[in-house]
């Protein structure tokens, strides 16, 4: 390396230390003070710079960088970790009086040796979500764990590593070596919701309440998965680490200090002054943007707490007060169904107004018909509400012994109420779904599937510009897009000339996409990118509508029975076909095949990256896909190849076990020539 490019290294290192900074502050101002001082153009700007220069220079990249939070390989499974100083349990408290036997308690173990003039009460929210700790070492984060029993918990870090309110590298002085920070991992309520919205519309699984969702999230095998969910974290205490802080309060105070998220809380000097508070927030619960199910109380004083010690699982020197949950009773008067952006048809209750934990309810959620089946609910029921998570309303039973004989049975509809096509139940699945794609109720969904970077990759055609189209009425399904002209973009807020033009020129570049691209945008239930590339190299689009059969496709290696039968279904429809021959109109082609040469040195071999290779992994895979072959993810009997960097994992492992053919980088090179 001559000096000229040892010093433009040395350059590219410093902008990358720098930005790195800035992405780092930037983020803690967001994710964990909650006080940006940069809107999101200008910080999306510093981490895409970010992430081209790691990208041209990956043997810069650092563990630490704030571009790593999205999730690494899957995991087998997850280890033990056994907890140095145990997570304990919390004694529960229904009532103020409970409140103050406690402190009595409290009073009369510490007694007068143990300075009670000075003993104080810290409160906090009593989150509901998961409990974690963080384990970091010389400022740096090294292991996450799970609560677990209490004493043994699972090794989570690979996940918890995608949270960006858990920052990798500490901040500030006087860090202890080792410090446990512990709290809870949760999801607020207002992504919970969407969240939940977008599961059921897709007719894949719901959860109950945030917590079930954030557990399950953090408990996942593929880390990225869990890298997608919109998780964060409060940290409420210490395991080691807590000798360094005199109290509780100083303890958070010191936490908050390292650029960690703590969880809000307030002192008081009396039982009678945190009963107030518990009491406040019995009334206020409604107004916090997470799911609490109640407060914790807490001696301060380290001292304090380890006079009074603890006893089974729980210490002495902390209580939960829990909240009641929020429910009510009233009449189901009919039930209805809505028709989702993905298709999915889903019942709601009307109900009789009732106010549940201070809010009227008149509508609640009842998932599907099994869903409705299994409780044995009948219009007319009178029913029991739930605000599962504190805010969504569901019907969770019947009241039986109220019914008079006027009740009656309901079925959900044999066609879509908003286009009247027929709906289809998949095998397998509980939710009926309605798969014309030109359903009013779905539309808008499809053309921000189809605009994406994944499908047509429309460049510069977003999900808040397909909104504000369909809300003009400048487009009202994906074939519309391409009857977009200049004149109609330049007026729009945000839009000049040259973006216009831009806009219209990426639209026209789409039409050369091949046919698999094309497949996979127009949203067939079940077919990513990999599944069409497979169809595609196998049939064209005017295979598909001329009758292509479910053995047929079934016949494709990597395409199972409940697959082959979506596509069938999808290309059967009418109104499917007539959007196919739109598009067709309009200049796509359904018969042209990808790029990838399938008589390559490569054709037919199926490929598996792994490991830190010299440039990143999209830059291999192109080349395979050129060469003919096919990459996919997990190392399975069938795989021909894993091409295996420095430090490859359980997929190496499982090569190595099935007698898989290992290359380096050196061997897989002389495979292309």
């Amino acid at each position: 390396m001559n000096d000229k490019t040892a010093e433009n290294i040395e350059e590219i290192r410093a902008r990358l230390e720098e930005l790195r900074g800035l992405v780092r502050y930037h983020s803690r101002r967001y994710y964990i003070e909650d006080s940006p001082e940069i809107d999101d153009a200008e910080y999306d700007a510093l981490y895409t710079e970010l992430e081209l220069i790691e990208g041209e220079h990956p043997e810069l990249v650092t563990p630490d960088s704030p571009t790593q939070k999205v999730g690494g390989e899957p995991l087998e499974g997850f280890e033990e970790v056994r907890h140095a100083v145990p997570m304990l349990s919390l004694a529960n408290a229904r009532s103020p009086q409970d409140l103050r036997e406690w402190d009595a308690r409290v009073r009369r173990l510490l007694d007068d040796e143990n300075d009670l003039e000075n003993l104080r009460y810290v409160t906090e929210l009593k989150i509901d979500g998961l409990a974690v700790s963080l384990r970091y070492e010389a400022g740096r984060f090294v292991l996450g764990a799970t609560r677990g029993n209490g004493t043994v918990g699972e090794n989570v870090t690979a996940n918890l590593s995608t949270v960006r309110s858990i920052p990798e590298k500490l901040v500030g002085e006087d860090i202890p070596p080792v410090l446990e920070p512990r709290g809870e991992v949760y999801m607020a309520l207002a992504p919970f919701e969407e969240f939940n919205r977008k599961q059921e519309e897709a007719g894949e699984k719901t959860y109950a309440n945030p917590r079930n969702l954030a557990a399950g999230s953090i408990r996942q095998l593929d880390p990225r998965i869990t890298a997608k969910r919109p998780l964060t974290v409060y940290l409420y205490g210490v395991g080691e680490g807590y000798e360094a802080y005199p109290s509780h309060s100083e303890a958070l105070a010191a936490l908050k200090g390292y650029g960690l998220r703590v969880n809000p809380h307030e002192l008081h000097n009396s039982i009678e002054g945190v009963i107030e508070v518990c009491e406040r927030w019995v009334r206020k619960r409604e107004e916090v943007p997470y799911q609490v199910d109640g407060v914790v109380v807490k001696v301060d004083s380290r001292e304090q707490q380890a006079a009074l010690g603890s006893v089974q699982k729980a210490p002495r020197w902390a209580i939960a007060y829990k909240f009641e949950p929020l429910a009510g009773r009233t009449k189901l008067k009919d039930i209805i169904v809505n028709v989702g952006r993905t298709g999915a048809v889903t019942p709601q209750a009307v109900l009789e107004p009732v106010n549940v934990g201070g809010v009227t309810i008149s509508k609640a959620t009842l998932h599907n018909e099994d869903y409705i089946r299994e409780r044995g609910v009948l219009v007319g029921d009178t029913v029991m509400i739930e605000r599962a998570g504190d805010v969504i309303p569901q019907v969770v039973r019947a009241v039986t012994e109220d019914r008079d004989g006027s009740e009656r049975e309901f079925s959900m509809p044999d066609a879509c109420p908003v286009c009247g096509e027929p709906l289809v139940r998949p095998p397998g699945e509980a939710v009926l779904r309605c798969v014309n794609a030109s359903c009013p109720a779905q539309a808008l969904e499809h053309v921000i599937h189809f605009v994406s970077k994944t499908a047509m990759d429309i460049d510069g055609f977003g999900e808040k510009l397909a909104e504000k189209l369909f809300d003009l009425g400048l487009i009202k399904d994906v074939a519309t897009v391409y009857d977009l002209r200049t004149e109609q973009l330049e007026p729009l807020e945000g839009f000049g000339e040259k973006s216009a033009k831009n806009l219209i020129r990426s639209i026209e570049k789409s039409k050369s996409q091949p046919f698999d691209r094309i497949l996979f945008a127009l949203g067939v239930r079940h077919v990513g990118a990999v599944t069409a590339r497979l169809v595609a190299e196998r049939f064209s689009g005017d295979d598909l509508l001329s009758g292509v059969t479910v053995e047929e496709l079934s016949e494709i290696d990597g395409i199972g029975e409940v697959v082959a039968r979506a596509i069938v279904e999808y290309f059967a429809i009418e109104e499917n076909r007539d959007l196919i021959g739109r598009l067709k109109e309009r200049g796509l082609d359904f018969q042209a095949i990808s790029s990838g040469a399938s008589d390559g040195p490569l054709a037919g071999r199926k490929f598996v990256i792994t490991g830190a290779l010299s440039e990143p992994r999209s830059a291999f895979a192109n080349r395979i896909e050129a060469a003919g072959g096919t990459v996919v993810s997990s190392v399975s009997k069938k795989t021909d190849y894993v091409l295996a960097g420095e430090e490859a994992g359980s997929k190496l492992e499982k090569a190595n076990k099935l007698g898989v053919v290992v290359l380096d980088e050196a061997a897989f090179r002389e495979l292309l020539f």
